[in-house]
């Protein structure tokens, strides 16, 4: 991989749709967040990435192509599997490293800290609101590593 100095910055739609991309292969995989992606959202990637990217290129590079809501699907999932705080430090740990194999610059940090602080705004908004399932006692503050449609396997604290 090209050390970050080579790297460009994040410049066209191309690149937020390129970025997007990169961070679902890995989110959809990831053996603490995917299943979220996957068994509870459900999620059709090609219909989600243009969303995906057009929120990036608002935020990134002035469009304004983005006029969706995002909170409320992630509510939504909230409602279904009660995310926690683990698993949006797995997101940002996916996406901060995804950005950075890809892009440098300034845009690229402002992606990095855009999603910093969406990640606490949702995280914050969503403790407020009780997940639809309950969780057991033992594993309210646990997170547990799962291969998609298998039981967890592994509780990891948050």
């Amino acid at each position: 991989m090209a050390a970050s100095t080579d790297l460009a910055d994040i410049e066209t739609r191309a690149d937020c749709e390129r970025l997007v991309r990169a961070f679902y292969s890995r989110a959809l995989n990831d053996p603490i967040i995917g299943f979220i992606f996957v068994d509870v959202a459900k999620l059709d990637l090609e219909a989600h990435v243009p969303t995906v990217a057009s929120f990036w290129e608002t935020i990134l590079l002035g469009a304004q192509s983005y006029s969706g809501g995002a909170f409320r699907p992630h509510a939504a999932v909230h409602m279904k599997v009660g995310l926690r705080a683990g698993h949006f430090e797995r997101w940002l740990v996916l996406w901060t490293t995804t950005v950075d194999e890809l892009f440098a610059g300034k845009r690229a940090e402002l992606a990095k800290a855009h999603a910093r602080r969406v990640a606490g705004a949702f995280h914050r908004r969503l403790e407020g609101l009780p997940p639809l399932v309950e969780l057991e006692p033992t594993a309210a503050g646990l997170l547990s590593v799962t291969t998609h449609g298998v039981s967890p396997v592994s509780p990891l604290p948050t």
